[in-house]
């Protein structure tokens, strides 16, 4: 099966979104992929307007790039599952805005982190109980679902390192509580290896799956850290031919994006870097 192709704003553009997102469309055109995967409150502000949008999306479709899915960063630090009542109702804010952003750019997939146990990287954020972000994002959730379904995009909660939803049964039963189609999987394939295999994963995942991220991994001594990251999307423990197989097992057709963040190179780590997205481009298409 042929999949649509996309690459993550980041590399291309940094996390300050300082590329605007014209430029972004240009960029993924010029390296033959079908599609660019924008960031909320990064090149897309906030506060953005349908015009702007709309302008956007036009330009988009003017150059036959793709704008299927959308990411954002905002949520390691504003929890749709935290403790604090206020900081949930600031995150489902900021959900609205980012739902209804994508609805104006015909993005059909929004990355949504519901939640954390834990932050490992950022000791200013709580450590909260398993059950709480459960029931708290949850609830979140539940009362951001009607806009979802009113403007059509799909709420498509991410596999991240959260300490939260850390098989693909918890993830499965996470989504079929809300009873809805448009609250999905966005299965990132890299994210899985320190506990699992991406394949198993999409087998259980199945439909549910809207959207993917594509990068690589390599543990060491039975686990493994940001470092583990590198910046060769086919060098690390991602065996892609069975995940491409699942993928065509699940008649998966939604967008498959490569997301190279290079910790690797931490503490050096630079973003944008043009090099690194056009070799990662190149081996996307190669393996998709």
């Amino acid at each position: 099966m042929k999949y649509y192709k996309a690459i993550n704003y980041w590399v291309l553009g940094g996390f300050a979104g300082d590329k605007n997102a014209f430029a972004a469309i240009d960029d993924a055109g010029s390296m033959g992929l079908d599609g660019i995967e924008l960031t909320f409150d990064g090149c897309i502000k906030t506060d953005i307007s349908e015009q702007e949008c709309r302008k956007i999306a036009d330009y988009a479709k003017a150059q036959n790039i793709g704008l299927r899915s959308m990411a954002t960063g905002t949520y390691w630090g504003l929890s749709l599952g935290s403790p604090d009542a206020a900081e949930r109702g600031r995150a489902i804010e900021f959900t609205r805005k980012y739902l209804q952003a994508a609805n104006w750019l015909g993005v059909e997939n929004i990355l949504v982190v519901p939640g954390a146990v834990q932050v490992a990287w950022d000791p200013s954020r709580p450590v909260v109980p398993y059950q709480t972000v459960w029931d708290n994002s949850t609830e979140s959730l539940k009362q951001l679902l009607p806009l979802a379904e009113k403007l059509k995009v799909n709420i498509c909660i991410e596999n991240v390192w959260n300490k939260f939803l850390l098989s693909p049964i918890e993830m499965k039963c996470y989504i079929d509580q809300f009873k809805s189609d448009f609250i999905g999987s966005y299965f990132d394939v890299g994210n899985v290896l320190p506990s699992g295999f991406p394949e198993h994963w999409i087998a259980i995942l199945g439909r549910r799956i809207k959207a993917v991220h594509f990068k690589n991994f390599r543990g060491q001594d039975c686990g493994g850290g940001l470092h583990g990251f590198g910046d060769d999307l086919t060098d690390g423990e991602v065996n892609f031919k069975e995940v491409i197989a699942e993928l065509d097992k699940i008649g998966f057709t939604g967008p498959v994006t490569a997301e190279m963040i290079p910790f690797c190179r931490l503490p050096d780590l630079v973003l944008p870097d043009m090099e690194l997205a056009r070799n990662t481009a190149r081996k996307l298409k190669e393996i998709a």
